[in-house]
């Protein structure tokens, strides 16, 4: 998946009046502030904003740091989202950017960045879904777990920019409405994707979003990945560092 949609791009889409069609069903696609104790070696060197990290899924586990979760004082009200996006003058938000973004048919654009038609893949259930309205776009690491794994708190500026990241493939995804309700705030000690085959791409790109913003994992989360891991050779896990 790619962001950053260009505004030629949104230019060049064309308008339609009529919206899409709320009643199309989905279709199967062919299945075929806490102290922490980090389990990272402990000099290991920070990574730089804007470089490119790549590491075994393995490695890349041992680099997460270790904390317990608190939850106390959370409200989603903290990460403020949806901003304006990549281009505050195309009229679509960060939401509907990344819907435009990963279409898979392009949907047409009305006034208002009003969609119609398209089509998406939901990696989390293995569908297509021909209709924006049945989608949601979901932050990979869900933001009450990002409060719970904050290892000093976050500034509201770096809560809204995790909640809008467009920086990186992995942030945010759209997928089915009912595959991100499953999912709800949950890590993968207690929840993956129905789609077993996207099992092992799911543990990377959580690994991958929790190292970009220097997010902990707890023990049970950790175990899960290092679970899933265990059928996952050769998987690696690539991310730029937030700014």
């Amino acid at each position: 998946m790619r962001r950053g949609l260009p505004a030629l791009v949104l230019a060049a889409l064309p308008l339609l009046a009529s919206p899409a069609s709320a009643g199309t069903p989905t279709t199967p696609v062919p299945t075929n502030e806490l102290p922490f104790t980090s389990y990272a070696p402990p000099q290991a060197p920070a990574d730089a904003p804007g470089s490119r990290v790549v590491l075994a899924l393995f490695d890349a586990i041992d680099r997460l740091p270790v904390a317990e979760e608190h939850r106390e004082g959370y409200q989603r009200t903290l990460y403020k989202h949806w901003n304006r996006g990549l281009n505050a003058a195309d009229g679509c938000n960060t939401r509907k950017e990344v819907i435009l973004a990963e279409a898979v048919e392009a949907p047409l654009v009305e006034a208002g960045c009003k969609l119609s038609g398209g089509s998406w893949r939901s990696a989390y259930d293995n569908l297509v879904v021909p209709d924006a309205a049945r989608l949601d776009v979901d932050h990979f690491v869900p933001l009450a777990e990002v409060f719970d794994s904050e290892r000093t708190p976050w500034s509201a500026e770096r809560r809204e920019a995790y909640a809008n990241d467009q920086g990186s493939a992995d942030t945010l995804i759209a997928v089915s409405a009912a595959s991100n309700r499953s999912k709800s705030d949950k890590d993968p000690a207690d929840w993956m994707p129905a789609d077993g085959t996207y099992h092992c791409a799911y543990a990377a790109t959580w690994v991958a979003t929790k190292l970009r913003w220097d997010l902990a994992v707890d023990d049970a989360e950790r175990e899960a990945l290092l679970g899933t891991a265990e059928d996952c050779t050769g998987t690696t896990v690539t991310y730029p560092p937030a700014p």
